[in-house]
């Protein structure tokens, strides 16, 4: 059997250097947390809300990341942009581990000329070594190569490619597993926070643009969170037993009537778009038809669910998993182009907020749209992210040259999720009752006494009295 190295670089007791610009900082202002949990900025780094010698703690931080993300969330239109970081995050809050990563494999045929190749593809994109992906792409392309030349070694580096999808699929499993059959406590206390996480963005009111959520990782983790949040996704399936991919989505949306008007139908809240620009490990392609297979959260293997008459006996070459394109290869692109068409026109246009949370910027192709997005004016790129081992999101920050354009939160304290999701992500809920409350404190009370400034107050008896009357 084909053995797959899926080590995890996620160690969330690693001591790093936090990075933050937001607002009107004009540089990156680096810190460290030192030994009583408090944070000292870096040697050599310049800021102006903070002495170079004071220490500081989330109470210095919270008013200027919060606020900021609550303006920019609100933006005309708001995208996610989840990598495998989220997924690493959630299992280690599950489960105190990180989820399986993107290692090598070995191939039986031509495994030399395979990882030769493979390398040199990752080396255009910044990247040391080649990973599975690039594998995956060099093994289809030389495969194609040898069904031309008539090779008799093409039947036999098919079924290293099936045989490589079914292990790699057999690893997402695994790591949706290590989710799903973790201790309870830690199970609900990290869905909680995915929940809130998601939420965070996609509590816009419904006269704004739908909230966009991509992801690179093929993993359920974001679906799974969503059912459990109440948020519908929207995407280009159709269907309700075996869903089909389709090229027209139409922009369906949902609406209701509200009680005792007719004839306007008003946007429904708690929906978004969502699209997985690399597939996933329930994506089937059937003849020129791409289905999604009702395959359960955690599910010990793919292969039981492949076993349906309308699949054919279906195998693990036939997953869509990015690049892979097990039949029609003239057409070898479809559906990622789509996907990658719907990414774009959902960012590049103006008044547009990209954030980004656990990507490393190590895909070109999805960098390039990016870039495209930055140009412009308008347009908005929060990077949040646990840790930059290779330094790709600095490099890509300054190969931008947009810095007025460009929030950054990395580290091991600002990218944490739970630290995150509890201190400076906006609240989860922005409803007409919130706005009414804030009007009728700023009338009864006035404005705050500025000479004692409250980053998080206590909710008080007033407030509480303001909150009855609300109701």
């Amino acid at each position: 059997m084909t053995e797959l190295t899926t080590e995890s670089t996620f160690d969330p007791t690693k001591p790093l250097i936090n990075f933050i610009k937001t607002r009107d900082d004009a540089e990156i202002v680096a810190f460290e947390i030192s030994e009583n949990k408090k944070f000292k900025l870096s040697q050599d780094t310049k800021c102006s809300w903070i002495n170079e010698e004071q220490e500081f703690t989330e109470r210095e931080l919270r008013p200027r990341i919060e606020p900021w993300l609550t303006s920019l969330f609100q933006s005309e239109h708001l995208s996610l942009f989840a990598g495998s970081g989220l997924t690493h995050a959630v299992h280690y809050l599950a489960a105190g581990t990180g989820a399986a990563g993107m290692g090598t494999t070995t191939f039986s045929e031509l495994a030399s000329e395979i990882s030769a190749a493979s390398k040199s593809s990752a080396a255009c994109t910044n990247r040391a070594e080649g990973n599975i992906e690039d594998q995956i792409r060099v093994a289809n392309e030389l495969l194609r190569g040898l069904e031309i030349l008539k090779d008799p070694r093409a039947d036999k580096l098919r079924k290293d490619i099936s045989d490589v999808l079914e292990v790699f699929s057999q690893s997402i499993l695994t790591s949706e597993s290590g989710i799903a059959t973790a201790a309870e406590d830690t199970r609900e206390k990290a869905f909680n926070t995915l929940i809130n996480f998601l939420m965070s963005f996609a509590s816009r009111t419904g006269t704004r643009d739908r909230l966009n959520i991509f992801t690179t990782n093929y993993d359920r983790l974001i679906e799974a969170g969503a059912e459990l949040a109440g948020l519908h996704l929207l995407d280009r399936f159709l269907g309700n037993l075996m869903p089909i991919f389709r090229s027209s989505r139409l922009d369906l949306d949902m609406h209701y009537n509200p009680p005792g008007i007719r004839g306007e139908p008003r946007y429904l809240e708690g929906v978004a778009r969502f699209t997985k620009l690399h597939g996933s490990v329930d994506w089937v392609q059937i003849d020129r038809d791409i289905r999604r297979v009702g395959l359960p959260f955690g599910a010990e293997s793919v292969d039981p669910y492949l076993k349906a008459p309308v699949l054919k006996d279906a195998t693990a070459h036939q997953l869509m998993i990015y690049p892979n394109s097990a039949k029609d290869r003239e057409t070898a692109a479809y559906p990622y182009v789509e996907l990658f068409r719907d990414f774009a026109a959902a960012t590049c246009r103006p008044n547009s907020t990209l954030v980004t949370y656990g990507y490393s910027f190590g895909d070109e192709h999805i960098n390039r749209i990016i870039e495209d997005m930055l140009t412009i004016p308008s347009t908005h790129l929060v990077i949040i992210s646990y840790d930059d081992p290779l330094e790709r999101i600095i490099k890509t920050y300054e190969k931008i040259g947009r810095p007025s354009q460009v929030t950054l939160l990395v580290g091991n304290h600002l990218g944490d999720l739970k630290t995150l999701t509890e201190h400076y992500l906006p609240k989860s809920a922005i409803d007409k009752a919130t706005f009414r409350m804030s009007e009728l404190l700023k009338q009864r009370f006035g404005t705050q006494n500025t000479e004692t400034p409250v980053t998080n107050p206590a909710p008080s008896t007033k407030v509480d009295e303001t909150l009855d009357d609300l109701i």
